[in-house]
């Protein structure tokens, strides 16, 4: 089955609203946009469909243009990207997949975004127990070509209960877990586009793969289900 495209014109519509983000052009653009959404939903269906053929995709979410602006000091009106974000099935799988098409600046990446506070306290005790571990996942060859080193906020000098002097605290000060590679406008339009990005998610399947027998078991390795 030939998978959907992204069209240079949704392309050209987000640079467009980068430059006049405002609520007067967007209505008077609305007919762009909508054209704009409707081929990001169908690229998502055949993505979830591609990457299901290879992994276990529970659910998938496309973020809205509109912004959240109530708390925000930027207080422009519309997200000049489009977003998707793809969800494993739980508990035996853990991690996510993401994805953002911009005018310019578009990016895949995977991971572990905001972690909750027991599976981050469960991730430090087998980092603090088996470091090498991760690093040995971290060190794949195919996910350092594509993604380079891990990414993700940290704690400024070490997380509660471990000591500045730990042989793994430059991970243990994780907060989040990413791996992310910045993607080329011309591979963002190219006709193999979702056969790239499942070639992207499976290379950081050592990482995730580590990290779910992380989670799904207890600090003895016992499975918790």
């Amino acid at each position: 089955m030939m998978s959907t495209t992204i069209d240079k014109a949704t392309l050209t519509f987000l640079k467009d609203l980068s430059k006049n983000n405002s609520r007067d052009w967007f209505n008077d653009n609305r007919g762009r946009y909508e054209v704009a959404r409707d081929n990001w939903k169908a690229f998502a269906l055949d993505l979830v469909e591609a990457m299901n053929e290879v992994d276990n995709i529970t659910k998938h979410k496309i973020w809205r243009i509109n912004r959240d602006i109530r708390f925000s000091k930027d207080k422009t009106p519309y997200n000049t990207h489009l977003s998707l974000g793809l969800t494993r099935k739980k508990p035996e799988l853990r991690g996510g997949y993401y994805l953002r098409i911009m005018g310019s600046g578009s990016m895949v990446a995977g991971g572990f975004f905001g972690p909750e506070k027991q599976d981050l306290k469960r991730i430090r005790q087998e980092i603090d127990r088996d470091g090498d571990a991760f690093r040995q996942a971290l060190a794949d060859k195919v996910l350092l070509e594509r993604f380079g080193s891990l990414e993700g906020d940290q704690v400024k000098t070490a997380p509660q209960g471990y000591k500045r002097d730990n042989p793994n605290i430059d991970l243990l000060r994780y907060k989040q877990f990413l791996l992310t590679r910045p993607i080329p406008q011309k591979e963002v339009l190219s006709v193999s586009f979702v056969s790239t990005i499942v070639s992207d998610y499976l290379a950081m399947r050592p990482f995730l793969d580590l990290m779910t027998d992380v989670l799904t078991t207890d600090e003895n390795g016992v499975p918790l289900c």
